[in-house]
């Protein structure tokens, strides 16, 4: 799913697996490089998350992808990753210039990633809660 699945909203909107240690790292990341708060965060397993998969028209049950609702789009893979960047304070925007390279050789270091993130980088049982400090950040 690229650029031509459109859905309704102003905002950016990250939807990450909540359980995934990588998934969470990638959070801890942006919100030091969002100063100005314009991406949000929800899981992918919660309540708000499937509301928002099923109305972006994107299976629920589907954990292997960071998906970015953005501007009235959706971006998985390394798309959602290159969308992410392109919104950070410098010098992660140059980032997206990746953008060029073809997106299913993207998409395939993306994949091996994902196929491997808990093994490589671990799991917890349950989603964990946002620490106060960073939950207006989260729907």
């Amino acid at each position: 799913m690229e650029k031509g699945k459109k859905r309704e909203s102003g905002q950016t909107v990250v939807l990450i697996d909540g359980v995934c240690h990588l998934c969470q790292g990638l959070v801890r990341f942006i919100i030091p490089r969002d100063p100005a708060g314009r991406i949000k965060f929800t899981s992918l397993q919660s309540d708000k998350g499937i509301t928002l998969l099923l109305a972006a028209g994107l299976e629920p049950g589907r954990l292997d992808t960071v998906v970015v609702l953005e501007n009235g789009r959706v971006y998985t893979e390394s798309s959602a990753v290159l969308r992410i960047a392109r919104k950070l304070r410098l010098p992660w925007p140059a980032a997206y210039a990746f953008i060029i390279v073809p997106r299913p050789l993207r998409n395939s270091l993306y994949r091996l990633v994902a196929r491997n993130r808990y093994r490589w980088f671990g799991r917890d049982e349950a989603c964990l809660l946002p620490s106060p400090d960073i939950k207006s950040r989260f729907l």
